[in-house]
């Protein structure tokens, strides 16, 4: 109910581009603020259980790692991924978006995923100002020997719980 997830074949690899979309009651500078790396994120996302800022090159400018916690009763092991990351205006909203980098060692007990181009889409519905549209189109390769359809399974209800946790947040 918080959100609609839809997927198609990815340009970028083998795998899926999901689309996650639904309204948020809040707006944009206070949500964008919550998804981007910084204080916010790792009070709220249930999936993150880390996060460092390794360089930062302006306010809204950064490489960021971080790990993410095993899933589907760890049958998908605990992930790190090292992003760069970048928040800016964008017409009437405000994007924060990202990519992977191939950066330093990976740490112990994690495999290392690889974010294609994704990002974070967040616009005031004209109607509603103090309501949000927030739309993000993710491309995660996790990386390992994942069967497909638990990949399909974990982003789902990723991408679902994402919203409901960030709703609680925001609260």
């Amino acid at each position: 109910k918080d959100a609609t997830v839809w997927r198609k074949p990815s340009e970028e690899f083998s795998g899926y581009l999901y689309k996650a979309q639904g309204v948020v009651e809040d707006v944009t500078n206070r949500i964008v603020d919550h998804i981007r790396p910084g204080p916010y994120r790792l009070h709220w996302d249930s999936l993150m259980t880390t996060m460092d800022i390794m360089e930062t090159f302006d306010e809204n400018c950064c490489v960021m790692r971080y790990t993410t916690a095993g899933q589907l009763w760890n049958l998908i092991a605990p992930r790190e991924f090292v992003d760069f990351s970048y928040t800016t205006s964008y017409e009437d909203g405000l994007l924060s978006c990202g990519i992977s980098l191939e950066y330093g060692e990976v740490r112990p007990n994690f495999v290392r995923g690889f974010n294609h181009p994704c990002g974070w889409f967040c616009v005031p519905l004209k109607d509603y100002p103090s309501h949000s549209l927030l739309t993000g189109y993710i491309q995660t390769e996790l990386r390992g020997m994942l069967p497909q359809s638990a990949v399909d399974t974990a982003m789902s209800s990723t991408l679902a719980n994402f919203f409901s946790d960030l709703k609680k947040a925001l609260k």
